[in-house]
């Protein structure tokens, strides 16, 4: 059996050198792709809204998943439910964005889930709009559920923080 080598880190682990787009798909080696986030920056909660609403915005949020995760797994253990939810919503408007119905309804699903306890709290860490963010995701479920239009990653774009 002959197998191609992994493309690894610097750590050793597993890491696909290939380039990708700006959902992360990947792409044939050589091809010109869009950079990476760099994997575990850490970064102040607001530096880090503010980089994942810009990648946001710029209709990439596979890249603001990223950005987000850096949070969830470098913050604090009480955070780290929000972090993640914040991810996981990301990357579900990912899976929307690249046609995968069932897996955005997912991860909105848990995502909305994840952020829900830091709601009802009398003011939301750091100005999320964890409500707005709630309704946004169920705004975007209920769409991808009756599966009539495309989703656009930029004119779906979530708003991380009200105000």
């Amino acid at each position: 059996m002959n197998q191609t080598p992994r493309d690894r880190d610097a750590e050793g682990r597993a890491r696909s050198s290939r380039p990708r787009d700006g959902l992360g798909r990947p792409l044939p080696y050589g091809d010109t792709g869009v950079p990476r986030q760099p994997e575990g920056v850490v970064r102040t909660p607001q530096e880090t809204l503010a980089e994942a609403q810009r990648l946001l915005d710029a209709g990439m949020p596979f890249h603001a998943h990223e950005v987000l995760e850096d949070a969830w797994k470098s913050g604090p253990e009480e955070e780290r439910g929000l972090w993640r939810g914040l991810a996981q919503l990301a990357v579900g408007l990912t899976h929307a964005v690249r046609g995968n119905a069932a897996g955005g309804l997912a991860l909105l699903d848990r995502g909305t889930a994840s952020i829900a306890p830091y709601g009802a709290r009398s003011t939301a860490p750091y100005g999320i709009d964890v409500d707005g963010l709630a309704r946004w995701a169920d705004r975007l479920a209920a769409e991808l559920r009756r599966g009539t239009a495309a989703v656009s990653a930029a004119d779906q774009a979530p708003r991380l923080c009200s105000g």
